[in-house]
């Protein structure tokens, strides 16, 4: 199936061609955009004719007289001091729309990237032996989005879960597990996610309560950091363990998350230790790093702290050990050099903004990035606030689990689908399954529908509300047209472009249009909020629709199936753009 031009597309490269054969050496942008006076507005005139010494609203009639209108423009006026207000023909919209419904591929007409590049993305980074709680959240939900948004357009996207798997406390733990071997045992073969991570909470604080108290074991537990870094076998073995374990215990939550995540696309700290000492080899040797009281350093005139000091990035510390700088080095050097990546996008926390710049500029001088041919971004995400709209934790001021926030927003909206069952005869088991659904879809989409470097409030009474800016009123929306096609018996979705168009069919039918160009803006931005946006709007123009327009009780049959068609093309929609932002959309609900 071949793309389908949006309407937008056509109209401005209408007027663009128009605009050039009246004033053949300007530069033809009419800057077109939606308005409520017309279907669209075109402002450039006004821009080109001050350039031209030109009165602009002659300018503007001239141009009008070039355009070529065919099917698709009914009406051109020129407005104010020049402003053109561009009406389409019904028979346009209905036709592009039925293109778009033509397409087989589930696609809805929408293209991909012509020239589409290698984008890695970092995202949902856990600890090793560590239980993920609300801070791990944001990284994981919008790095998921843009992910399938990404795809969706075509780009090539490698996933990379720079999950926590090295350091210190390995040590400690190793030790420990060495001298209680069966603190990781499991009675069943199968073990859950929850049992694993018991098991690792269990033994890390008894680990760390020996660590504090016992000297002789801080010793050990010392030396067997040591071990670990040089590789002892016997040692790593102890270490795969950790690991192997904290992963049963991921993928236990991404899968409540309703995220794939897949166990090659999980690269460690431990994942680049190979090459941290030519990292710092590099960038030593090509005086991008230097010495300084024992440490390799990399200073920046422009980072200076409280006492007027520069701050350097420690790519490797006095006493020989390696911080995280040259492990991120090390994985833009791999990432760059091994996977051919034009992008490097990491998802990660706001507050650590200052360390991504400087190792992006100190990898920029290097030479592993150029603004050119390969870029770095820290799509930087704010913290997750409580009601009281201070940082989420519990009342007795600890960090809350991420598991026990999904089953808290599970178990709300299930409550709110159960209330509902009755009248849409649901079994229990698809209430159980819709409950999920919607709860984790409002988890995510309180999240996608802010804007990413701005802090939320988690409140998960509005959160699965049906009213307002939330997930379930978008599920709702399409579960409500999948109702009204099961009771459409044998009348069936078809366009008629012969019909005239209601005023909120046509502003639903333009809606529908945007829906590519609003994705690429998306991808190209990676600010996924504006599909929630875009979604929220198409729910709104539904609803609008609805109130005006009797769908089984249109006045002829072809109306009937023209209005069927409109709504079932609102849910494919509704259901690619939901998908887009990794939130299921039920049929019944």
């Amino acid at each position: 199936m071949a793309s389908v031009t949006s309407l937008t597309a056509s109209v401005h490269q209408r007027l663009a061609t128009a605009l050039s054969a009246t004033l053949p050496t300007a530069d033809a942008d009419p800057l077109l955009r939606r308005s409520d006076r017309a279907d669209y507005q075109a402002n450039g005139i006004l821009a080109l004719a001050k350039k031209a010494k030109a009165n602009p609203r002659e300018l503007a009639t001239q141009v009008v007289a070039q355009v070529e209108s065919g099917e698709l423009i009914k009406e051109i006026e020129v407005s104010g001091p020049g402003f053109l207000n561009i009406t389409l023909t019904d028979g346009a919209i209905t036709e592009n729309l039925a293109a778009r419904y033509a397409d087989d591929t589930g696609r809805l007409g929408v293209p991909t990237a012509e020239h589409p590049g290698t984008t890695v993305i970092d995202y949902a980074q856990p600890n090793v032996a560590k239980e993920m709680h609300v801070g791990h959240l944001r990284s994981a939900v919008i790095g998921d989005a843009v992910v399938q948004i990404l795809e969706f357009t075509g780009e090539n996207v490698v996933r990379r879960h720079h999950i926590g798997d090295w350091g210190t406390q390995f040590g400690m733990l190793i030790q420990y597990l060495d001298e209680h071997p069966h603190e990781l045992d499991h009675k069943d073969a199968q073990v859950s996610g929850e049992e694993a991570m018991s098991n690792l909470d269990r033994l890390y604080k008894a680990a760390r309560k020996l660590f504090d108290s016992d000297e002789e074991f801080k010793t050990r537990a010392r030396r067997r950091v040591v071990d670990l870094q040089a590789g002892d076998p016997h040692t790593l073995a102890t270490w795969q363990k950790f690991v192997d374990e904290s992963k049963i215990y991921f993928f236990s939550v991404f899968e409540k998350l309703d995220m794939e995540v897949r166990d090659p696309d999980i690269v460690g700290e431990s994942g680049y230790n190979d090459m941290l000492d030519e990292t710092c080899r590099l960038l030593e040797e090509s005086g991008v790093a230097v010495r300084s009281e024992g440490a390799l350093c990399v200073f920046f005139d422009d980072i200076k702290g409280p006492d007027g000091n520069p701050v350097p990035l420690i790519v490797k510390k006095s006493d020989g050990g390696y911080g995280y700088a040259a492990t991120d080095l090390s994985a833009i050097r791999d990432r760059v050099f091994h996977l051919k990546a034009n992008s490097l996008l990491y998802v990660v926390d706001a507050r650590q903004s200052l360390h991504f710049k400087m190792v992006f500029e100190t990898a920029r001088r290097a030479g592993w990035l150029n603004d050119d041919d390969v870029k770095a971004f820290q799509l930087a995400f704010g913290t997750v606030l409580g009601k009281d709209g201070k940082p989420f934790k519990t009342r007795e001021g600890e960090t809350i689990r991420l598991v026990d926030l999904l089953d808290e927003a599970i178990d709300r909206a299930t409550t709110v689908v159960r209330e509902k069952a009755g009248k849409m005869g649901l079994t229990e088991e698809e209430i159980v399954e819709n409950g999920r659904y919607v709860g984790i879809g409002a988890v995510k989409y309180a999240d996608l529908s802010t804007s990413a470097v701005r802090d939320y409030k988690f409140d998960l009474d509005q959160m699965v509300s049906l009213n307002g800016d939330t997930s379930v009123y978008l599920q709702y929306a399409y579960a409500r047209i999948q109702s009204i096609l099961r009771k459409a018996g044998e009348a069936g979705p078809a366009a008629h472009p012969e019909l005239e168009l209601a005023p909120t069919e046509r502003a639903l039918g333009l809606h529908l249009d945007q829906f590519g160009e609003t994705v690429a803006e998306v991808a190209d931005t990676y600010e996924p909020h504006k599909l929630a946006a875009y979604l929220f709007r198409l729910a709104t123009l539904l609803t609008s629709f609805y109130d005006q327009c009797p769908v089984l009780k249109a006045e002829t049959p072809a109306q009937v199936e023209n209005r069927l068609f409109l709504v079932d093309l609102t849910a494919r929609t509704l259901h690619r753009g939901m998908a887009l932002l990794g939130i299921r959309t039920p049929d019944k609900l």
